[in-house]
């Protein structure tokens, strides 16, 4: 496999990633961060750490619109449920220090 290959097969699995996430906004962001450490909004982080690291201007709210496949506050409205007593607590524990 060539250098572009595997670039190309990244940024096809990547989209494909975005897609999936993007149908299935009954997966809350506090569930994917207890069950896998990462939500939406760190994928938005890390894109956004990327056009920086490459000079590459995007704003913050354009990166996680762009993960979202929506601006963000109206995914939020339309999407995101009120956290549970029980999904905080396992977030509390579960989550970085830091």
């Amino acid at each position: 496999m060539t250098e572009q290959q595997r670039l190309e097969l990244e940024a096809a699995t990547f989209r494909r990633l975005l897609e999936h996430l993007q149908n299935r906004c009954d997966v809350q962001n506090i569930d994917l961060m207890n069950l896998a450490g990462f939500c939406r909004n760190c994928l938005g982080k890390w894109y956004k750490a990327a056009a920086d690291e490459r000079g590459v201007e995007l704003s913050a709210d354009a990166a996680r619109d762009g993960i979202y496949g929506m601006p963000y506050a109206q995914w939020k409205a339309q999407h995101q449920k009120e956290a549970s007593a029980e999904q905080l607590a396992q977030f509390d524990k579960s989550k970085p220090n830091d």
